[in-house]
C-alpha cells in the first residue's frame, strides 16, 4: 500500500499546550479547548472575500434554477448533510434545492464506509447520478483537502461547467486546484492530534452557515432580519411562524393568527397581505412579480 504523506497538514500536527492531555484535570482540559476554540472565528475572518466569492457563485447559481451541492467524507461530509437538511425548515426550499452528498452514502453518516473516501470516481458518480448541470454549485468540504472523493467530483463539475468552491482546514491544499474559488482556514493543531472533528469542524460548520444563509437571502428567503419562508411544521414553528408575521408587520397576535391562516400558512405571503393590504391571490402575484423578495412588493 502506498504511504500517504501527512507530515505537511496543519490538521495532523500534535498540539504542543495538550501534551499531557491524559494527565490534565478536567478543568485544565476545558479551559485549553476553550483557549484552542476561540482561535477558529480568527482564523475563518482570514478568508472572508473567498467566502464572500463563493457565496456570489452559489447566488447566481440558484437564481439560475440551479442547486447548491456540498460533497465531503467522514465528518466534513456529516457537515454538509446537516446544513442542507437544514435548509428546508429555515427557507422552506424543496430537498433538491440543497445537497449534502457524503462518501458511502447515507450509511456513512453513522459508521465509517471503507475505501469510500478514496474513491475518485465514487465522487464523479454520485454527482451522474444527481444529474449534475453547468447551473448547479458544487462545494467539496475536507479538513486535510486532498480526499479523493472530493476531488473527483470537483473535476466531473468543472468538466460540464458547473461552478466549483471548496472548504479546506490547510493552506495550499489539493483540493484548492481542482476548483474555481478555493477557501483555506488554518485553524492550527487540533486539541487532540488529529481529530479534525473539532476546530476544523467548527470551522466548517461557520462557514456553510455564511453560505447557505447569505445565499438564501440572496433570493429573498429574508425579509429584514426574519426567516419569512420558515415552514411550520411543528407547534413551536407555527407560533414562531406568527410572532415572524407579528415582528414583520407590527399587528397584534390575533391578526397574525388570522392572516397566518388565511395565506394557507404560508408567513411570506401573511405579511405581503398585510403590508399591501391585498387578498391572497393579489399578494401572491406581486410576490412573483417581485421575485420573492418582500421589501421588492412594497415599492
Amino acid at each position: 500500500m502506498m504511504q500517504i504523506n501527512l507530515e505537511n497538514l496543519t490538521t495532523e500536527r500534535r498540539n504542543e499546550k495538550t501534551f499531557g492531555l491524559d494527565e490534565m484535570t478536567v478543568k485544565e482540559a476545558v479551559m485549553i479547548m476553550n483557549q484552542e476554540d476561540h482561535k477558529v472565528p480568527d482564523a475563518v475572518a482570514e478568508q472572508l472575500p473567498q467566502i464572500e466569492a463563493v457565496i456570489e457563485k452559489t447566488i447566481a447559481s440558484f437564481k439560475n434554477g440551479g442547486r447548491l451541492i456540498y460533497m465531503g467524507a467522514g465528518t466534513s461530509g456529516r457537515l454538509g448533510v446537516l446544513d442542507a437538511a437544514e435548509c428546508v425548515p429555515t427557507f422552506g426550499v424543496e430537498p433538491e434545492m440543497v445537497i449534502g452528498l457524503i462518501a458511502g452514502g447515507e450509511e456513512a453518516m453513522t459508521v465509517a464506509v471503507e475505501g469510500a473516501e478514496d474513491s475518485a470516481e465514487l465522487g464523479r458518480q454520485d454527482l451522474v447520478d444527481l444529474k449534475l448541470t453547468e447551473n448547479d454549485m458544487v462545494i467539496g468540504i475536507a479538513a486535510s483537502g486532498r480526499t479523493p472523493y472530493v476531488i473527483g467530483g470537483l473535476d466531473y463539475a468543472r468538466q460540464i461547467g458547473a461552478s466549483t468552491g471548496t472548504i479546506a482546514c490547510n493552506k495550499n491544499a489539493a483540493i484548492s486546484l481542482h476548483a474555481q474559488h478555493a477557501i483555506e482556514v488554518d485553524c492550527g493543531a487540533e486539541f487532540l492530534t488529529g481529530s479534525t472533528r473539532l476546530k476544523s469542524g467548527t470551522a466548517q460548520k461557520l462557514i456553510l452557515n455564511m453560505i447557505s444563509t447569505i445565499s438564501m437571502i440572496g433570493i429573498g428567503k429574508v425579509y429584514n432580519n426574519l426567516m419569512v419562508d420558515v415552514k411550520p411544521t411543528n407547534e413551536k414553528l407555527v407560533e414562531r411562524s406568527k410572532r415572524i408575521i407579528m415582528q414583520a408587520t407590527e399587528v397584534d397576535y390575533d391578526t397574525a393568527e388570522k392572516f397566518f391562516y388565511a395565506a394557507a400558512e404560508n408567513v411570506k405571503l401573511a405579511i405581503v397581505m398585510i403590508l399591501t393590504g391585498s387578498d391572497k391571490q393579489t399578494a401572491e402575484a406581486k410576490l412573483v412579480q417581485a421575485d420573492g423578495f418582500v421589501k421588492k412588493t412594497l415599492s
